[in-house]
């Protein structure tokens, strides 16, 4: 027994001699990771908490790294270190982010799009602005305010695409509601290839009292409706705020009546409407036309009287 029991103890002390051990291994891992800065991670290094908040995609990544996004880790594929990867690496040696290089399969179980391209960042969680902080990024550009709401888009590939036409339309700012609708993820980030970085999001509360709170403000409320005036008669220059509909629902009511006018795109096939992302592209790249026009022709004739 005494026997048995001195084997029992010398397990115990083995146990403890090998966690103590595996401790000190992981502790000289991180500070080797730190110092090097590259170095290829363990799997007991990936922990769940680097899957709350992930850029995924070789262009996701490096407008997130461009525009300031503060990043925590980068996560690169073994053996895929050429092309965009490299900038990206670059740009993360640059910006002292830790790099962790890994298989491909872990990449593969950290990806939510499935689509991950040999690179994910661990980023800080989306920052959500006020309407405050979008109408004073159009007064910075000396433009007036040109804002899109978006009444219950619940679809993730609409809410990217939507904000992909709004940055390349110069678009200051979204403005989404809290709830029914869909939120920055990181595969709004991926389907917006890289506008969520650029274009400002608004969460709020209630629709229609950010629309009256527009108008206070000075701006036109212009709501998206199938059975609108046509987009392209409207002057639409000037403070403006576009509302869009979910597609199936459209907008709701009462936003609806809130709104200043609506506008609708003329249909010449069968099919009576667009889904909610082609449609706000078209009118949006419509208010870029008109406001580049204008811009053009103020241009000329002050040119004219100089």
């Amino acid at each position: 027994m005494a026997t048995r029991d001195k084997k029992k103890q010398n397990e115990k002390s083995d146990k403890k001699m090998k966690k103590s051990d595996k401790k000190a291994v992981k502790l000289n891992k991180k500070k080797a990771l730190k110092e090097e800065k590259f170095m290829p991670v363990q799997d007991e290094e990936i922990y769940e908490d680097y899957y709350i908040n992930l850029i995924e995609g070789r262009n996701p990544v490096l407008e997130a790294l461009k525009s300031g996004r503060e990043i925590d880790k980068l996560f690169v594929q073994k053996g895929q270190l050429e092309g965009s990867i490299k900038q990206i690496i670059a740009i993360a040696r640059d910006k002292n982010i830790l790099i962790k290089e890994v298989d491909k399969a872990k990449l593969d179980h950290m990806s939510q799009t499935k689509n991950h391209q040999g690179v994910i960042a661990s980023a800080a969680l989306y920052k959500y602005y006020d309407i405050d902080e979008i109408l004073e990024r159009a007064k910075e550009k000396g433009e007036d305010p040109f804002i899109v709401i978006l009444d219950e888009i619940t679809d993730p590939q609409n809410l990217g695409s939507i904000l992909r036409s709004c940055d390349g339309a110069g678009v200051h700012g979204v403005v989404i509601p809290k709830r029914r609708a869909a939120s920055l993820t990181p595969i709004i980030g991926k389907i917006s290839a890289g506008a969520v970085e650029y274009v400002p999001v608004a969460k709020v509360t209630n629709i229609n009292q950010t629309i009256n709170y527009l108008k206070e403000k000075g701006l036109w409320i212009a709501g998206a409706d199938a059975d609108g005036e046509v987009y392209y008669e409207k002057d639409l220059t000037g403070p403006l705020a576009l509302v869009v509909g979910s597609e199936g629902k459209g907008l709701g009511r009462l936003v609806k009546e809130n709104c200043d006018f609506i506008v609708g795109i003329p249909m010449a096939g069968k099919i009576s409407s667009l889904n909610a992302a082609v449609s706000c592209a078209i009118i949006i790249f419509e208010v870029q036309k008109q406001r580049a026009k204008q811009k053009a022709s103020a241009a000329f004739q002050e040119g004219s009287i100089h």
